[in-house]
């Protein structure tokens, strides 16, 4: 049995607890407690956030994308993938340990996804950009937490409740996307996006891509004429 090492911690913000990224051969992790946040073995739906929304904005020249968190890069090189090479692509990332280990421990992970000229870092809430941009963006993306039921942060539950929904809206271009990824399924916050003004599309995806891996959450939501 190959053992799990630390290679480094970090706190959150708001007292959300420590972080810690370990290794187990050439395996990384990022974990809160006992739960595990990310591995770099499991990208399928992340990429498939990314994939299908991206899919979904082939049409506008120039298309903006904002992502909400880092992680290990999965949505971020996946968008990198499906856009063309007039995008532009903004991460939110507001833990900068998360930063450092992409340009550090796991930087053979991220390749050139960190350096490539269409994408900008900013270290930040994505709620920031959100809010501070309307009709902006051609897609915005939210690998945040674990989902509309915060984990890691609780400050994070304003993404996902009726004003931060009202703020996504409002900062989409006419014919753009949210998309939403989550451990796990949830009806109330299914109905929230409807009541809140959106066309919803729910489904799930595997976590190691195809038929294998446990079960993730997507939804991708897209502004109704009021």
């Amino acid at each position: 049995m190959i053992p799990r090492i630390l290679v480094d911690s970090a706190l959150m913000p708001d007292g959300g607890g420590e972080i810690r990224l370990l290794r187990r051969g050439d395996e990384y992790s990022i974990m809160l407690g006992a739960t595990e946040l990310m591995n770099s073995r499991l990208s399928g739906s992340e990429e498939a956030l990314a994939q299908i929304a991206c899919a979904r904005i082939a049409g506008p020249s120039r298309p903006r994308v904002l992502i909400g968190g880092l992680g290990m890069g999965f949505t971020l090189r996946a968008a990198l993938a499906a856009l063309g090479e007039d995008s532009q692509v903004t991460v939110a990332e507001l833990v900068p340990a998360v930063l450092a280990w992409a340009r550090g421990p796991l930087s053979h992970i991220f390749g050139t996804s960190l350096s490539d000229p269409r994408v900008r870092i900013v270290e930040e809430d994505v709620a920031k950009p959100i809010a501070g941009a309307k009709v902006a963006w051609d897609a915005i993306l939210l690998d945040v937490d674990n989902g509309p039921d915060a984990l890691t942060r609780k400050a994070n539950d304003r993404l996902y409740d009726r004003a931060g929904l009202h703020a996504a809206r409002a900062a989409l271009r006419p014919g753009g996307v949210l998309g939403i990824w989550s451990s796990a399924p949830d009806r109330a916050f299914t109905k929230r996006l409807r009541d809140s003004g959106f066309a919803v599309e729910e489904m799930s995806a595997r976590a190691r891509g195809g038929r294998s891996g446990a079960r993730h959450n997507l939804w991708f939501a897209s502004p109704r004429r009021l």
